[in-house]
């Protein structure tokens, strides 16, 4: 029998579908003859116990502009999927973290990709202080007094949000600028939580890399290189994708992360790595499966769901 899907994501109006991972992955799912039940974030319920959520039927088209149809729009329980696909995008927020505590209800009877205990429990830039030895200095804090020494020690230092994504908030604070103390108060009036402060690292300029990982194991990769005026490597923001062969600290990386990755059920992560430091294991909604296939790399779509089948298939 043909699995039972849903996927919990942004408005699908809103993609672009040249960059989307979620719609690679829905197309391979489409390609395997799967029904796939779509719903938003705001749709979902719990009424008495069971998780509930209003949504529709897809039907998907790799055509800009005219790349879904919505029909049969119903109210589906969940417990009776057998794969959720949790792929909205951040803000790592309460209302993210809340979706995680309701979808953990189903899992893993219903299969949810990723493991949502695991996803509120590794937020990007805190994981991946589980690896010290593979990142950067870093400091996570609210105190100016602390980061200035930071900066004292480093000179150069990238202050950032916490809990932001795609680039947004980060800012390259360079020896001897004095707007430091300016963007420290704007963060602590902005955020409730501290901020992230790292070593800037130079090797920026040749690209951040996107290693994306499948079940732990290596699915691709793609090299992420800012633009000229740019400190930010994300493509929406001008960075320019290539192609990119992985050297021996990429490897060394990645077979460091496999062991709890696989043991976390995080079945699809995307690390970012700039020269030979880890500095970012993205678990909540990770990108880049269409940049790797279009610059001739794996199908990562169909690597994805052949892991999925598969762990379905053990548990009966």
């Amino acid at each position: 029998m043909p699995l039972k899907i849903a996927v919990q994501m942004d408005p699908i109006e809103m993609i672009d579908i040249k960059g989307d991972s979620t719609f690679a992955l829905l197309l391979e799912a489409q390609a395997r003859g799967l029904d796939i039940f779509y719903y938003t974030p705001d749709m979902l319920s719990l009424d008495r116990g069971r998780l509930i959520a209003h949504g529709a039927t897809l039907e998907l088209r790799d055509k800009e502009g005219d790349h879904f149809t919505k029909s049969g729009h119903a109210t589906r329980d969940l417990g009776e999927m057998d794969v959720v696909l949790l792929r909205q995008d951040p803000p790592f927020d309460m209302s993210y973290i809340t979706t995680t505590h309701l979808l953990e209800r189903i899992h893993p009877d219903t299969l949810v990709v990723n493991n949502p205990a695991e996803v509120r429990n590794a937020p990007e830039k805190l994981f991946v202080l589980d690896f010290q030895d593979l990142t950067p200095p870093t400091m996570v804090t609210r105190s100016f007094e602390d980061i200035k020494r930071f900066r004292d020690e480093f000179e150069n230092i990238i202050v950032k949000p916490l809990y932001g994504n795609g680039g947004a908030g980060v800012f390259l604070m360079r020896e001897g600028d004095t707007n430091l103390g300016a963007l420290v108060e704007l963060f602590q009036g902005s955020f409730r939580e501290p901020f992230i402060v790292q070593q800037y690292l130079h090797d920026v300029r040749a690209g951040d890399k996107r290693i994306i990982l499948v079940d732990g194991e290596i699915g691709g990769a793609i090299n992420r290189v800012p633009a000229e005026e740019e400190t930010r490597s994300n493509m929406h923001i001008g960075g320019r994708p290539e192609a990119i062969e992985l050297n021996d600290r990429d490897r060394e990386i990645c077979e460091r992360l496999k062991p709890e990755l696989k043991k976390r059920g995080l079945i699809f992560t995307g690390i970012d790595v700039i020269g030979d430091y880890l500095t970012e294991i993205n678990v909540t909604s990770p990108t880049g499966i269409r940049e790797v296939r279009r610059f001739g790399g794996n199908d990562i779509a169909r690597m994805i769901w052949d892991v999925i089948e598969e762990k379905v298939k053990a548990k009966g």
